[in-house]
């Protein structure tokens, strides 16, 4: 058995119909294009974890170096 109850056999003749109706062209088109959209969401999601883990070193770094009362102040004014 295949996936879902669906044989081999009958994902073939799925994908012979797919490829008559679309041409090989659109389908390759389809593909590239999926392809580079997934490729951005993996860029994006882990530009933004790097983001979040720089953010979050920065801080553990700045709450020993910024112990002077002006540079709070500046935090407090900024995050407002």
């Amino acid at each position: 058995m295949g996936i879902g109850g669906i044989s081999v056999w009958q994902l073939l003749i799925i994908l012979l119909i797919v490829m008559m109706l679309f041409g090989t062209k659109r389908l390759r088109g389809l593909g590239s294009d999926l392809g580079a959209a997934i490729k951005g969401f993996r860029s994006s999601v882990s530009a933004d974890g790097d983001k979040a883990e720089k953010d979050e070193s920065e801080a553990r770094e700045g709450n020993d170096a910024d112990a002077t009362p002006e540079s709070a102040q500046l935090k407090e004014n900024e995050s407002k």
